[in-house]
């Protein structure tokens, strides 16, 4: 079963590209579910106007990926006059798609991590408190943190801590390599001299 993380951006673009970043995210969304493919949003930036996105990141897991990602990964061009601004001439925007295979992403080590026990506190009268059974986790490079009290069970709530742990350092993982691409991308010109891997046209 094979992970990706994608990212789509506007760059440095205008609402009219925020606006394409979500409506590419919705069509990516409805195709892998045609597909079987799992494709979770683990993270939306909301742009400056109702239904716009500055960028979007997913997870897709599948055994089929390959297909998928090469017909989104690079420049899309879409094509429709500006919602925003009646009279303006230009109808073509440009929004980037990036993918990243998880197992070359994570670089995850569980000796990386202090875990810590405390007391749980919440429902559960006085025998919540006697037993320190509540784990903090710590990544030590990012100093990341998430805690784990679901079970009264210090053994479960350890491996709940280091599973959520892993999840969260995956996505700022991802984060990082977002930033390092986008500084890439420091004008939105950078985004429309790429020839486009789709041209989506849309009657708005």
């Amino acid at each position: 079963m094979k992970k990706m993380m994608i990212q789509i951006t506007s760059g440095k673009g205008p609402a009219e590209c925020s606006r394409v970043v979500a409506r590419v995210q919705n069509l990516m969304l409805k195709q892998a579910k045609q597909q079987g493919i799992q494709l979770e949003v683990l993270e939306n930036k909301a742009g400056g106007l109702n239904g716009t996105l500055l960028s979007a990141t997913m997870m897709a897991t599948g055994n089929n990926l390959d297909a998928f990602v090469k017909e989104w990964t690079g420049t899309i061009q879409w094509i429709a006059q500006s919602p925003y601004r009646k009279y303006h001439k230009r109808k073509n925007w440009f929004v980037g798609v990036s993918v990243f295979d998880v197992k070359e992403l994570m670089q995850w080590n569980p000796k990386d991590v202090k875990l810590e026990t405390c007391r749980s506190s919440g429902p559960g009268g006085q025998n919540v408190n006697k037993v320190e059974t509540a784990v903090r986790g710590t990544h030590l490079p990012s100093g990341l943190q998430v805690m784990a009290m679901d079970t009264r069970s210090q053994l479960e709530n350890k491996k709940l801590c280091l599973a959520r742990l892993e999840a969260k350092v995956l996505i700022w993982q991802t984060e990082k390599l977002i930033e390092q691409q986008q500084s890439q991308w420091q004008e939105h010109n950078a985004l429309e001299r790429g020839n486009p891997v789709k041209t989506i046209r849309a009657v708005i």
